[in-house]
């Protein structure tokens, strides 16, 4: 019964420090914290969709982890939209370089026949 008494308390702790990182940054309200203690997972956590799930058992590193996936989270909904215009872009240079190589291609068949 303690263990199950000291997991909620943990899981308050990390909905409390999520709650204080929203008021900060002014962002993230959508977010919530799952404390998922697993020490045979080879991530200490991961955001999935909306949700923040935090693997360390130990309090200090699962508020470590809580703090690094919030402010990754937040840094990658900033950068999204240079990211979808960089791979865009990277896109139509592919497109032109390959229609460029297929007409000399085409140029030189011609050329050698």
């Amino acid at each position: 019964m303690r263990q199950v008494a000291q997991l909620k308390s943990l899981q308050n702790v990390l909905e409390e420090e999520l709650e204080r990182l929203k008021r900060l940054l002014k962002m993230g309200y959508e977010l919530k914290v799952v404390w998922l203690p697993n020490s045979s997972s080879s991530l200490s956590g991961e955001v999935k969709g909306e949700t923040i799930y935090v693997y360390e058992e130990d309090l200090d590193k699962a508020l470590e982890t809580l703090r690094h996936e919030f402010l990754d989270y937040a840094i990658s909904r900033i950068i999204e939209p240079y990211k979808q215009v960089a791979n865009s872009l990277i896109l139509i240079l592919n497109k032109n370089a390959y229609e460029k190589k297929e007409r000399l291609i085409e140029a030189l068949c011609k050329f050698l026949q």
